[in-house]
Protein backbone atom coordinates (compact mmCIF):
# COMPACT_ATOMS: atom_id res chain seq x y z
CA UNK A 1 0.00 0.00 0.00
CA UNK A 2 1.08 3.15 -1.04
CA UNK A 3 1.43 5.56 2.22
CA UNK A 4 -0.83 8.72 2.11
CA UNK A 5 2.03 11.12 3.00
CA UNK A 6 3.87 10.83 -0.23
CA UNK A 7 1.23 13.30 -1.76
CA UNK A 8 0.43 15.65 1.20
CA UNK A 9 0.89 19.32 1.21
CA UNK A 10 4.00 19.73 2.19
CA UNK A 11 5.11 23.39 2.90
CA UNK A 12 8.72 24.24 2.20
CA UNK A 13 10.98 24.32 5.05
CA UNK A 14 12.83 27.67 5.13
CA UNK A 15 12.55 27.72 9.07
CA UNK A 16 13.03 25.47 12.30
CA UNK A 17 9.14 26.09 12.80
CA UNK A 18 6.11 26.19 10.98
CA UNK A 19 3.58 24.00 9.37
CA UNK A 20 4.71 20.56 7.55
CA UNK A 21 1.87 18.77 5.63
CA UNK A 22 -2.02 19.15 6.01
CA UNK A 23 -5.31 16.49 5.19
CA UNK A 24 -8.56 16.19 4.84
CA UNK A 25 -10.49 13.17 5.23
CA UNK A 26 -13.94 13.23 3.85
CA UNK A 27 -16.52 10.42 3.56
CA UNK A 28 -19.44 10.29 1.01
CA UNK A 29 -18.74 14.14 0.37
CA UNK A 30 -19.10 15.17 3.97
CA UNK A 31 -15.91 15.83 5.84
CA UNK A 32 -14.22 13.40 8.81
CA UNK A 33 -11.02 14.89 9.83
CA UNK A 34 -8.73 17.26 9.42
CA UNK A 35 -5.01 16.78 10.45
CA UNK A 36 -2.68 19.54 10.31
CA UNK A 37 0.96 19.14 11.39
CA UNK A 38 3.07 22.19 12.93
CA UNK A 39 7.01 22.43 13.87
CA UNK A 40 7.36 23.94 16.88
CA UNK A 41 10.85 25.88 17.86
CA UNK A 42 11.91 23.24 20.28
CA UNK A 43 12.21 20.89 17.24
CA UNK A 44 9.00 18.92 18.60
CA UNK A 45 5.91 18.41 16.61
CA UNK A 46 2.09 19.26 16.60
CA UNK A 47 -0.35 17.57 14.82
CA UNK A 48 -3.94 19.33 15.22
CA UNK A 49 -6.82 16.85 14.94
CA UNK A 50 -9.88 18.21 13.80
CA UNK A 51 -12.79 15.63 14.03
CA UNK A 52 -16.32 16.60 12.38
CA UNK A 53 -18.95 14.12 14.51
CA UNK A 54 -21.85 12.45 12.09
CA UNK A 55 -23.95 14.25 14.25
CA UNK A 56 -22.46 17.95 13.76
CA UNK A 57 -24.54 20.30 11.56
CA UNK A 58 -23.23 20.43 8.19
CA UNK A 59 -20.56 24.05 8.44
CA UNK A 60 -19.90 23.61 12.24
CA UNK A 61 -16.67 23.94 13.25
CA UNK A 62 -15.25 20.35 14.30
CA UNK A 63 -14.14 19.18 17.99
CA UNK A 64 -10.66 19.66 18.07
CA UNK A 65 -7.39 17.98 20.06
CA UNK A 66 -3.23 18.53 19.63
CA UNK A 67 -1.04 15.52 19.52
CA UNK A 68 2.57 16.58 20.91
CA UNK A 69 5.19 14.18 19.28
CA UNK A 70 9.27 14.55 20.24
CA UNK A 71 10.28 13.92 16.90
CA UNK A 72 8.67 14.52 12.78
CA UNK A 73 9.19 11.14 12.30
CA UNK A 74 6.56 10.39 15.10
CA UNK A 75 4.27 12.59 14.13
CA UNK A 76 4.68 11.67 10.59
CA UNK A 77 3.98 8.09 11.71
CA UNK A 78 1.11 8.58 13.49
CA UNK A 79 -0.54 10.86 10.28
CA UNK A 80 0.69 7.99 8.27
CA UNK A 81 -1.56 5.28 10.63
CA UNK A 82 -4.21 8.02 10.85
CA UNK A 83 -5.24 8.13 7.65
CA UNK A 84 -4.37 4.36 6.88
CA UNK A 85 -7.22 3.52 9.27
CA UNK A 86 -9.94 5.94 7.76
CA UNK A 87 -8.91 4.33 4.77
CA UNK A 88 -9.98 0.83 5.67
CA UNK A 89 -13.31 3.34 6.69
CA UNK A 90 -14.21 4.10 2.98
CA UNK A 91 -12.92 7.15 3.87
CA UNK A 92 -10.78 9.83 1.02
CA UNK A 93 -8.21 11.28 2.09
CA UNK A 94 -7.43 15.18 -0.16
CA UNK A 95 -3.76 16.34 0.64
Amino acid sequence: MTSPLRGAKRAERTTATGPLYAYEVRREGRPVVKLTAVAEADSTVTVDAEVFPATLPPGEGGVRRPFHFATPEDAERFADETLTALEYLSCDVVS
